[in-house]
């Protein structure tokens, strides 16, 4: 009996570290500007999908692939009808709300940040909850920092698409912005093309907050990942009190190209690792539509506190998945 129970135990850790594994991309299409966050059992996945706002969700990450999907929002209004951008949800005061970019059929100038109001679950309905910007915005994102909600976004500024920080002062109003950062640096503005800071994401470590966003144009193999790290004590609002990094965090790798617009990085159910979610394309001379791909990989640590996002792993290579998946 003994011998038999030992079996099952070995059997029982066997498909649970079976049931770990995965590989990327979790989306092959319009797998863009991802993002993703795990609560109470499921994984939420939502991308860019040009014309309505959709969520998938399932209990691992593999699962992602074919998990339950269903469209949360699509809008007749002609002002933020289409050019649907971006979306991502945040827990606040126990309600999740879903940011998103979105505008007119045509004119990308018209691009601006809106936010519905959902419920208890990010599974819930959710209903229009108003703008957040009057003026060219994409990108925008929650960011909490010493328990204080902050709304980053790619903003105009200067007449360069720069980062911009304002106060979340209710989930649907912002106070004063401060330009947090412009695209300066010449892995910013690499080949020639348009200089670009956006995708700008909140990435918490032991105290220690940096923002993460995307510089250089999308539309190359340059697109990359930098990184603004807050000096300690300091306020969020003064741009003075952020370090950027002279170089890429994060660039094309493995057949990855233009590995960027990470909306997010979630915890594993477990709260003891912090993953990468991102896009890429296997494109060599980059890309910035429906062709791009969903991606994760799991965050290390240097020693001084930053992040350590290493290389795009090579497709579909099996990797473990997140500490504490469900068997």
């Amino acid at each position: 009996m003994l011998v038999i129970r030992a079996l099952l135990s070995v059997l029982t850790l066997s498909a649970f570290a079976s049931a770990a594994k995965f590989s990327n991309p979790l989306r092959k299409t319009d797998g863009s500007d991802p993002f993703i966050v795990y609560d109470t059992g499921y994984y939420y996945l939502l991308t860019t999908t040009w014309k309505d706002v959709q969520i998938t969700r399932a209990s691992t990450i593999e699962g992602l692939k074919t998990g339950e999907k269903k469209v949360v929002w699509r809008d007749s209004n002609k002002d933020r009808c289409c050019n649907v951008w971006a979306p991502e949800i945040a827990k606040i005061d126990g309600r999740w709300y879903l940011y998103y970019t979105a505008g007119q059929t045509t004119d990308l100038g018209f691009q601006r940040p809106f936010v519905l109001r959902g419920g208890a679950s990010p599974w819930d309905t959710y209903a229009f909850h108003g703008r957040l910007s009057n003026e060219w915005g994409i990108d925008g994102s929650i960011a909490r920092i010493n328990d204080v909600n902050y709304f980053v976004w790619s903003c105009q500024a200067g007449g360069l698409q720069s980062l911009c920080i304002a106060k979340l002062e209710a989930p649907n109003r912002i106070g004063a912005r401060t330009v947090l950062s412009q695209p300066t640096q010449s892995w910013e503005k690499a080949q020639g093309e348009l200089p670009v800071n956006e995708g700008p994401v909140l990435l918490e470590h032991n105290g220690q907050y940096h923002v993460v966003y995307s510089a250089s144009f999308c539309w190359t193999p340059s697109y990359a990942l930098g990184l603004l790290t807050l000096r300690s004590g300091g306020n969020p609002l003064d741009a003075r009190a952020w370090t950027k990094t002279g170089q890429p965090i994060f660039k094309s790798g493995n057949n990855n190209y233009g590995p960027g617009h990470n909306s997010s990085f979630f915890k594993s159910p477990d709260g003891k690792e912090d993953w990468n979610v991102f896009h890429a394309t296997s494109n060599r001379d980059g890309a910035c539509d429906g062709n791009r791909y969903t991606s994760v990989q799991k965050v290390n640590w240097n020693t001084n506190g930053t992040p350590n996002l290493g290389s795009p792993v090579p497709l579909n290579q099996q990797f473990d998945g997140p500490s504490g998946e469900p068997a």
